[in-house]
């Protein structure tokens, strides 16, 4: 866990699990040959990733991005994806003296299971919404194909991460653009899926994105490296376009979601194209 400042937000990178995916699948057309320096993959051709959740202290409001992984789905699941700490989540909330009942609002930037599977726990052998006082947040789109799945996105909404808090009304659903709070809005990033969203937080100059799959880590910036699980990859291409400018422009502090290694970074421009740098932490 390290905490940063961000303007009047206090805001803590967590740490919730590592695991591997398919490298090839990971960097979609890029070759291997070009990967495998940034991400050496293992004897399976996975590569290491993180699902790195994001706590932000709003005045008197604690918002949670992403709820990171569950055991839930099992032992063969875990195999296949070498998962190792999943819900260390709630270690991390404890160390800040906090409950899963003290988080007033969870954003999921997309319902996929590495990113949203402690939105329930298994209790006396029911499955129920971890944090019981919070609203959910998620767009409109994102939930409909989370409950309307087909064989192309199946394996990644798993129901028991979604159904047991709609059964709970705990779902608030947005369309668009949104501000939660002063200073921290939502803004669509579809492409990886269509009702993916961001978190943009700004306050004093300073501005701070939470990319979710848009970037998955630093070595995806340059324009290409879309992932092969992105289902509408020339969106993702398109949203990049248009949102990179402006946040180089900016100096945008970016949090990637399963950088294993860097939890901070700014894109750079130069004669190749676009890339990430790694920076250090502000004001922690």
């Amino acid at each position: 866990m390290q905490r940063i400042e961000i303007g009047r937000f206090e805001v803590y990178l967590l740490e919730d699990a590592r695991f591997r995916l398919d490298g090839g699948a990971m960097f979609g057309i890029v070759p291997r040959a070009v990967w495998e320096s940034k991400s050496p993959p293992d004897e399976q051709n996975r590569i290491p990733l993180t699902i790195r959740p994001m706590l932000v202290r709003a005045d008197d409001r604690w918002v949670l991005v992403e709820t990171g992984m569950d055991a839930k789905p099992g032992e063969k699941h875990r195999r296949i994806y070498a998962i190792e700490g999943a819900g260390a989540l709630l270690g991390q909330l404890a160390e800040l003296g906090l409950r899963p009942e003290d988080v007033d609002l969870v954003v999921n930037t997309h319902l996929h299971f590495d990113h949203a599977g402690l939105n329930t726990v298994s209790r006396d052998g029911k499955i129920v919404p971890l944090f019981t006082n919070a609203r959910y947040v998620v767009q409109k789109q994102e939930l409909y194909d989370a409950t309307h799945t087909h064989e192309r996105n199946r394996a990644s909404y798993l129901a028991e991460n979604v159904e047991p808090v709609l059964e709970a009304g705990l779902f608030e659903e947005v369309e668009g653009e949104v501000e939660l709070v002063p200073g921290l809005r939502l803004v669509p990033l579809p492409g990886h899926t269509l009702g993916q969203q961001g978190v943009v937080l700004e306050s004093e100059d300073a501005v701070l994105v939470y990319t979710a799959d848009l970037l998955p880590t630093l070595a995806h910036a340059p324009l290409p490296y879309i992932m092969a699980y992105d289902l509408y990859p020339v969106t993702t291409l398109e949203v990049r376009k248009r949102l990179y400018p402006e946040w180089h422009e900016r100096g945008a502090w970016l949090v990637t979601p399963h950088d294993p290694a860097h939890p901070l970074g700014k894109l750079t421009l130069g004669d190749r194209g676009w890339k990430a740098e790694p920076v250090a932490l502000p004001g922690g």
